[in-house]
């Protein structure tokens, strides 16, 4: 079977068990992602996942960089960071129609531990494209079929998922993904102050206090963290008190300049400029339209 046959296999499967929009599937960490039509940018944070697009097409957009992606191609984040993503190709007889697996940085250890004979870690960006492989396809389409064997789920599909992080580790990407089981890899070292930046949005936080905590100098880290995310560490951290705030405006309309205060803004003024320029719309235009359309307003994207 090519590998063009196994694509359309994947694509029937997954429409036949697409339910709405997000579909979380009986195989744990495994979704799939339908649309009828084409998207504005949408925000949010992108988690260590693979994407496999089985029809259309999709723009993401992370810093300064910008990810065009269709089924002759997969998407992989091997760590945190806020993004936008835009579906460019769909129709309603023709969806965009995707895979994702979240990845699970234990199991992805446990199988870099048993390959020995593997490159050193190499740094990188933390994301990036590459094209679909035959070997990859298979272990997917293999993985999908569970969804019609409930019974087999529990003993097959960690078998399946050990093999297709096999195969990205084999990939491109897999010098990244290694990185993530070293210790005193740059990419650790950046997870480790990315935690930080996360657990403490809304404080003031230096670029001197994250290199410390990364074990860097100050200018090391600057450039690494870029190199890494595609944008600096107070971007970074400005994207994430953006995201909060505007899931809190989603759960408790109200006041945007208390809102604003209570993701770190010392300015109503300057919050409403970055809102505006980060989502399109003021805050509560751009809450007020989401009410609308929820599933736009997730924190997670799903590649």
């Amino acid at each position: 079977m090519s590998i063009m046959d196994v694509m359309d296999e994947l694509r029937d499967r997954a429409l036949k068990h697409a339910d709405g929009r997000l579909t979380q599937t009986p195989v744990p960490r495994v979704t799939i992602t339908r649309d009828s039509a084409r998207t504005p940018m949408i925000a949010g944070i992108y988690e260590p996942m693979l994407c496999l697009v089985l029809q259309g097409s999709k723009c993401a957009i992370i810093g300064d960089r910008a990810l065009h992606y269709d089924r002759a191609s997969y998407f992989v984040a091997s760590i945190e960071v806020p993004g936008a993503c835009q579906i460019v190709e769909a129709a309603p007889d023709h969806p965009y129609l995707a895979l994702a697996l979240t990845l699970d940085i234990a199991v992805v250890s446990d199988i870099i531990l048993t390959m020995p004979d593997l490159p050193p870690p190499a740094d990188g960006p933390g994301f990036g494209i590459s094209p679909v492989t035959p070997e990859l396809a298979d272990a997917w389409l293999r993985l999908v079929k569970l969804f019609d064997k409930p019974a087999d789920i529990p003993v097959m599909a960690p078998m399946l998922e050990r093999e297709i992080i096999y195969r990205l580790l084999q990939g491109p990407h897999g010098p990244a993904l290694r990185q993530l089981v070293v210790s005193d890899s740059r990419l650790c070292q950046i997870r480790r102050a990315i935690g930080h930046i996360r657990e403490n949005f809304d404080k003031t936080i230096t670029v001197e206090m994250l290199a410390c905590i990364a074990g860097m100098s100050p200018s090391v880290f600057h450039k690494h963290f870029k190199d890494v995310t595609a944008m600096s560490p107070i971007q970074y951290q400005k994207k994430l008190r953006l995201h909060e705030a505007r899931r809190r405006l989603l759960a408790e309309p109200g006041d945007t300049a208390r809102v604003a205060f209570s993701v770190g803004y010392e300015s109503a003024t300057q919050f409403s400029r970055e809102y505006t320029r980060q989502f399109g719309q003021s805050p509560a235009r751009d809450a007020g339209r989401l009410r609308g359309r929820r599933q736009e307003a997730s924190e997670l994207l799903e590649g």
